[in-house]
């Protein structure tokens, strides 16, 4: 946690309500993101209970599995969430425009550009909490190897047609969750997490009435105390006022209202099974749907409070201006939904259930690598955010007061600039550090040379940076390139731009450290035990 945040905290305690961390949003926003409010039993992981989700704040869809233990119905769930998300995605695939990409040739190594296609927009998902996401990701898992009757006609559990597609995008998306800065998969509690410092612990920032409560609490009530009532207070029924955000469900709800609901739902399927005449089957058959319509019933009674938490937040959300790094972000977002569009229509297998060495390297150096660029990139987009870098010495602002040009000592010559700045800040700077600021969006780099003089009664310092990029390739400098005096400039200790890591080996060249050489009997042999042989055997 930064100096800054820490205070922005302190702060929120102080004055009962939440404080700004974030003078814009950080993370891209569609006009119809789709919003998912999932349930799951008690005790039993990943077993789906119900879920509302839709694009319409109005009109939100309910999907409810009356007995969750039962296989079919948790099909049938599975398959009416493939027709509510799906169509959603399927409508951006389609869109698409013009673009250039780069490409290896693999006979000559060289890069040439091709001209591709790239889906204007990407279908987004919003869950409530942290848990959401990592319910998609789960749910993912447990479809993308689902058998169809029309993959494989024996199969003796078929799922439904459209429910292994619903089970590779939600992994895609799950997996893209993980890549800092990425916005196809949101919770809304890291959203409001990102954008305000409450004076709660992080971990009660995860439930959404909560936090919500501190970023905009009820007239005559300070954030902490209206924090309280969302967690704790019950109604005559002694069920919570504002359920928890999801997955989970109040085990006081489960005791109380939903166990002898699915108890009766039992009851009245066995008598129905059991009827001997027609007219006792429509009489059971009114049972049973009675009994369904109270377990649906409960269940939208406790997910509508969260999903009207979730469409608040994205409303104060908006109120913020996007960052102007976060378009380009979504634009990687965009690469990737396109991509992965393309793996599905041309038949690609589903994902793997484990990465190989050479992929698990890629995925982790390109996450670490999207990390530091999005701390860049925040930095440079937020005034509030370059503040923090500022207080942990990783940036400072200053004035140019001087400019000297100079010149390497080369057959051809070429500028390199000393500029004077003042500055009462005090960076971690020592010789040939290097420095960064934005020019024209792109980054201009400096190194330092030395400090002028000790602090003045002010306690500002003259620093002298050279500059060593981005001034044309002429003798003199481009115009605009060199800063002037009077210049107020922002500079980074950090780089703008990260570059990529070393290149890994192919995969047909993996060590046998790391499980090469890959292949199809290589991988079965690292998941199956060693074969028995005579020497096991007395």
């Amino acid at each position: 946690m930064s100096l800054i945040t820490t205070l922005a905290r302190l702060e929120a305690v102080d004055t009962g309500r939440a404080q700004p961390l974030a003078t814009v949003r950080h993370r891209h926003l569609t006009d119809r993101p789709l919003v998912l409010v999932p349930l799951t039993t008690a005790g039993e992981a990943g077993a789906p209970l119900g879920a509302l989700v839709g694009t319409d704040r109005e009109a939100p869809r309910l999907l409810a599995v009356a007995q969750p233990r039962d296989r079919d119905l948790r099909f049938a769930f599975l398959a009416e969430l493939a027709e509510a998300v799906l169509p959603h995605i399927e409508a951006y695939a389609d869109v698409v425009e013009p673009a250039e990409r780069n490409e290896t040739d693999p006979a000559t190594g060289k890069k040439t550009k091709v001209e591709v296609e790239l889906c204007t927009d990407a279908g987004q998902l919003i869950v409530p909490s942290r848990a959401g996401v990592e319910f998609v990701r789960l749910l993912g898992r447990s479809m993308r190897f689902r058998r169809t009757a029309e993959d494989d006609p024996d199969t003796p559990y078929p799922a439904p047609a459209r429910v292994p597609l619903l089970g590779r995008w939600l992994t895609h998306y799950g997996e893209r969750a993980r890549v800092p800065g990425s916005s196809l998969l949101l919770a809304a509690t890291d959203l409001l997490n990102r954008h305000w410092a409450t004076g709660q612990s992080s971990l009660e920032d995860q439930h959404l009435g909560a936090l919500l409560s501190w970023i905009a609490p009820p007239a005559g009530s300070s954030g902490a105390e209206a924090a309280l009532r969302a967690e704790l207070a019950r109604d005559g029924e002694g069920q919570l006022l504002c359920p928890p955000a999801g997955p989970a469900t109040d085990p006081d709800f489960d005791n109380r209202l939903l166990a002898p609901a699915i108890e009766r739902y039992d009851r009245a399927r066995t008598a129905l099974a059991s009827a001997e005449d027609g007219l006792a089957a429509d009489a059971r058959l009114g049972e049973l749907s009675g009994a369904e319509r109270e377990i649906r019933s409960l269940l939208a009674r406790v997910m509508l409070p969260t999903w009207d938490a979730v469409w608040r937040g994205l409303d104060l959300l908006r109120e913020l201006p996007e960052g102007a790094r976060a378009e380009d972000r979504w634009t990687r977002d965009r690469w990737s939904f396109t991509a992965h569009r393309d793996r599905v229509r041309s038949g690609e297998p589903p994902q793997p259930r484990r990465d190989d060495a050479v992929t698990a390297a890629q995925k982790l150096a390109s996450r670490e690598t999207a990390q530091a660029q999005l701390e860049a990139q925040e930095a440079l987009d937020d005034p509030l955010v370059l503040a923090g870098r500022r207080l942990a010495g990783e940036a400072f602002l200053a004035t140019v007061t001087d400019v000297e040009m100079t010149y390497t000592e080369s057959k051809r010559p070429s500028p390199r600039p000393l500029v004077t700045v003042r500055t009462d800040e005090r960076p971690h700077l020592s010789e040939r550090t290097k420095v960064y600021r934005s020019l024209e969006g792109k980054p201009q780099t400096a190194e330092f040379v030395r400090a002028e003089e000790e602090p003045d009664q002010d306690g500002d310092v003259l620093l002298v940076l050279r500059i060593l990029d981005r001034m044309g390739r002429g003798k003199e400098p481009a115009p605009g390139s060199v800063p002037g005096p009077g210049d107020r400039i922002a500079w980074t200790l950090f780089e703008h731009d990260q570059r990529g890591g070393p290149k890994l080996p192919d995969p047909e060249e993996t060590p046998w450290t790391h499980g090469g050489p890959p292949g199809a009997d290589a991988a079965t042999r690292a998941e199956q035990p060693d074969p028995v042989t005579s020497e096991d055997l007395l």
